[in-house]
């Protein structure tokens, strides 16, 4: 199979990535934070901007902004898997910890960016972790009532409509 790939250089994508077998990797706090250290540590050789994230037990949404004339997110990818299953080997050595895969979309506009935040930041109520979105830990959220962008009460009851604009613009 021929996987089609957007690359526009400079270019804002939205990810999600799955655990093999959907094994919940990332319901412990240790792996999370060993995703996060991976995740700096291919951001200092590869630079990258994280504008959203969610990391849930099975899987993570994240969007991203890439540099100027970048199109190479998928080497990125490629070092932040490896470097986490070179984590979790260390006590559970013949893991398998990712799908082979990831699914990405090109973010087109401010409406299609706040539709993808709103998603992210919705995940962890959706799958019945968390009654408000500001539960979850592991997610960008409070950045985004620290930037005013959601209040606290953001995505009680459902998934509500957040502002057009991108942070930092």
């Amino acid at each position: 199979m021929r996987y089609r790939r957007s690359f526009v250089e400079g270019g804002t994508f939205f990810f999600t990535l799955v655990t093999h077998g959907r094994a919940p990797w990332f319901a412990h706090t240790p792996w999370v934070q060993a995703l996060g250290e991976t995740m700096r540590q291919v951001r200092h050789k590869h630079p990258f901007e994280t504008l959203a994230i969610a990391v849930m037990p099975d899987h993570l949404h994240c969007i991203w902004r890439l540099p100027e004339g970048d199109t190479d997110y998928g080497t990125r990818w490629m070092l932040i898997k490896q470097g986490v299953t070179r984590c979790i080997r260390v006590q559970h050595p013949r893991a398998k910890v990712w799908q082979d895969r990831f699914w990405e979309h090109t973010i087109r506009n401010d409406r299609d960016y706040a539709a993808h935040c709103n998603y992210i930041h919705y995940n962890p109520v959706k799958h019945g972790l968390v009654a408000l979105a500001g539960d979850w830990p592991h997610s960008s959220f409070e950045r985004f009532v620290a930037e005013d962008i959601y209040d606290l009460k953001w995505g009680i009851s459902a998934m509500p409509r957040m502002p057009t604009s991108s942070p930092g613009e």
